[in-house]
């Protein structure tokens, strides 16, 4: 599978994959499917959920980092900009030949590219927040948000899935 397949499926899975609502609740019980999971995998990731401005849920498992932290906030600073995923964004920079630097002038420092941060959109708001895990390799970090979030939502995981590598 190529990276113009994944964007295909990313932008299916951002259509797809929308919240009724975004409250501490729900936050709460997409964390806890996210948490669960890394659990039962034997996973060290930390996980974030958030409004833009306000995080609602945070989880950092057996052996995960501080740095783990600072990719979280990096990558969910690029879903705050872009209101896409940060796998979706660093594939079309990857596409291009071009970093976010490079591109939108933004700093290293402050946005990660690196799959793991999703945009949570709610119907009528548009996108509110982001859910985002970091741990793992990118393109897995990706995979287990979006499998979290289709369980919360009661979607067919294995329909939005990216195909296999």
């Amino acid at each position: 599978m190529g990276w113009n397949e994944d964007l295909e499926r990313i932008a299916l899975q951002e259509r797809e994959l929308e919240l009724q609502h975004l409250d501490t609740e729900t936050a709460w019980d997409l964390g806890s499917r996210l948490r669960t999971l890394a659990k039962e995998r034997g996973l060290g990731v930390v996980i974030d959920v958030r409004r833009f401005g306000q995080p609602l849920f945070y989880a950092a498992l057996e052996g995960t980092t501080p740095d783990h932290v600072e990719w979280v906030r990096r990558k969910s600073n690029v879903v705050a900009r872009f209101h896409r995923s940060s796998y979706a964004i660093g594939l079309k920079e990857k596409v291009k030949n071009e970093t976010l630097f490079q591109s939108q002038g933004l700093p290293v420092a402050d946005y990660a590219t690196h799959g793991g941060s999703f945009p949570l959109t709610v119907t009528g708001a548009g996108v509110v927040g982001s859910v985002t895990v970091s741990g793992l390799p990118q393109r897995a970090d990706h995979e287990l948000v979006v499998e979290a979030l289709c369980a919360v939502l009661g979607r067919d995981y294995a329909v939005l899935k990216l195909a296999a590598e």
